[in-house]
């Protein structure tokens, strides 16, 4: 028997509905590790269509050309390492989210997924059908078994392959990032190694899909626990892992570890691959913002210019009266700072229009909320135009408190086609602004030092649609609002459980009242990277019409 076993992990970013695409992306690693001697080369889960497909899988055509193209795929890599990609398997009446083994231009083996999740962003017990337990499947000089992403999260699946003489366990995965996730998916392999005393590779695939974003940080474990390879986050990576037969069993050979970012970069990475995945995927080469001189246009600009390149990404002033000097002077300042090109549409003329419009209608009214907004909405067609005319993306910029409460105008600064920061909280925008003025990666195509100026960041957060307005006018200060935020939203805590944590109850009374009658406005807002356990969308599904409110 040979006491070597070489496995390609390829950590590859796919994209949605391009099967052949994927399929070419899977066939180039293939060759990668046919060059390096690989024995098998493995990619994540569902690689052959992309991850998550939502309903576009229950498609026959869709799962039929996913099929046709496997077949293919099969043939080009018949000479050379077995090669392990995940995709939809239809049997019968029952569709599968299964995971192929391809060798000698067939299907060697295939394996089923048993635990379907369905929580947070996944739907797959609308999509798939749960197949028996399954064992593990001959991969020559050892038996290999493939629990597929949430079947190694339970003991049952891995324990069941293990037993019935799985020597190495495989895990394929489309596991879409939150802050902190990494640590928690390790301490679980951990606890699958230690119970089933066999390495594991833990295989995770990376790249953005609308609100979701896959971060990577594949790794692989020897018996015991031990972390014996780590590949980076955020970034694609195709890396060759020895396994040898030494005395009772396999053992990885150690490789390189990348050293996890802290939680500030991983949110800011998210963020900016997200916004990179959405741009290209979707066929869009150039962006623009709206730059007013506030720290949000200043973090999303950044964001922006470091996701596409600065070449790429067109800042626009839309100054009113209330525009105040400072923020005319921030804005050129920050658009300098980043080398993005930077205009000015100035809106008085278009507002005086508006109100002259309306005034007969508006006679004898108190102006108010209402002229406020008609700034905003004046701004947002603005840009709107552009973004036709130019074939820029248009980018929106509401923080997730903002998003939380209503804070921002519908038809109007919420116009876009996708919010980098919307699961960001106004607290956190700006530590992420200080930590991206103090850091550089290669991955940034911006340049590097102070890109946010450190006059938006000291000032007070203001819309500028009237005279000294600030956003402590009609919200709570930021430290309270997310904090009662992050209990009521994150925490689903009851008003009484945020009295209890030293919030005052007519304020948690009145964050709780404008969260539930916001949500018509989000239900209409641009989608945006999920950055925590409870984005708004998928993570958070709570009914437009609503009359339920906690009074304890």
């Amino acid at each position: 028997m040979s006491t070597r076993f070489r496995l390609t992990m390829a950590q590859l970013n796919p994209t949605v509905g391009d099967i052949a695409g994927n399929a070419e992306k899977a066939r180039i690693a293939w060759e990668q590790g046919r060059d390096a001697g690989a024995d098998l080369v493995m990619l994540p889960e569902m690689f052959l269509v992309g991850y998550q497909t939502q309903d576009l899988v229950t498609k026959p055509v869709f799962e039929q050309d996913a099929m046709a193209e496997l077949e293919v795929l099969a043939a080009a890599c018949a000479d050379g390492p077995m090669l392990a990609i995940g995709g939809p398997l239809r049997e019968e009446t029952r569709l599968h989210n299964a995971y192929f083994i391809l060798k000698g231009g067939k299907i060697h083996a295939i394996t089923r997924k048993f635990f379907l999740p369905n929580f947070n962003v996944f739907d797959e017990v609308r999509l798939f059908k749960r197949a028996d337990m399954q064992g593990p499947w001959d991969a020559g000089p050892l038996r290999i078994g493939t629990p597929i992403c949430e079947d190694a999260w339970y003991p049952d699946v891995p324990e069941a392959m293990v037993e019935s003489g799985a020597e190495l366990l495989l895990v394929p995965n489309g596991s879409p990032y939150f802050r902190d996730k990494h640590q928690l998916r390790l301490n679980t392999m951990i606890s699958r190694v230690v119970e089933c005393e066999v390495p594991l590779v833990y295989l995770n695939m990376v790249g953005g899909q609308d609100d979701q974003v896959f971060d990577g940080g594949s790794f692989v474990l020897n018996p015991g626990g031990a972390l014996a390879v780590q590949l980076p986050w955020f970034e694609e990576a195709v890396v060759h892992v020895d396994f040898t037969h030494e005395g009772d069993g396999w053992v990885a050979q150690e490789g390189a570890r990348a050293l996890e970012p802290d939680t500030l970069e991983t949110d800011y990475a998210a963020m900016t691959l997200a916004l990179r995945d959405y741009m290209g995927k979707t066929g869009f080469k150039k962006a623009l913002l709206g730059l007013s001189g506030g720290v949000d246009s200043a973090i999303v600009a950044a964001i922006a210019a470091d996701a596409l390149g600065p070449e790429n990404v067109r800042c626009v002033m839309l100054p009113s009266e209330y525009t105040s000097e400072a923020s005319l002077t921030d804005a050129k300042d920050a658009a300098a700072a980043l080398g993005v090109t930077y205009d000015i549409v100035p809106i008085g003329k278009v507002r005086d229009a508006v109100t002259d419009t309306l005034a007969p209608l508006f006679a004898g009214l108190e102006e108010g909320l209402t002229e406020e907004n008609i700034q905003s909405r004046i701004r947002g067609l603005l840009l709107m135009a552009q973004s036709n005319k130019f074939g820029e993306m248009l980018l929106t910029t509401g923080n997730k408190s903002e998003v939380a409460v209503g804070y921002a105008t519908i038809y109007g600064d919420m116009a876009g086609g996708y919010n980098p920061i919307k699961d960001l909280y106004k607290t956190r925008v700006f530590d992420i602004c200080r930590w991206r003025n103090a850091h550089h990666r290669p991955w940034m195509k911006a340049p590097q030092g102070e890109v946010i100026p450190t006059a938006i960041i000291d000032k007070p957060p203001s819309a500028e649609l009237r005279d000294d307005q600030k956003d402590s006018d009609s919200l709570p200060e930021y430290e309270v609002l997310d904090g009662i935020l992050t209990m009521l939203v994150d925490g689903e805590a009851s008003v009484a459980e945020c009295v209890a944590a030293g919030y005052d109850r007519e304020t948690v009374k009145r964050v709780e009242h404008l969260l539930y009658i916001s949500e018509y406005k989000r239900f209409q807002s641009a989608p945006g990277p999920r950055l925590s356990m409870k984005s708004f969308w998928l993570d958070r599904r709570y009914p437009i019409v609503n009359r339920y409110r906690d009074d304890g």
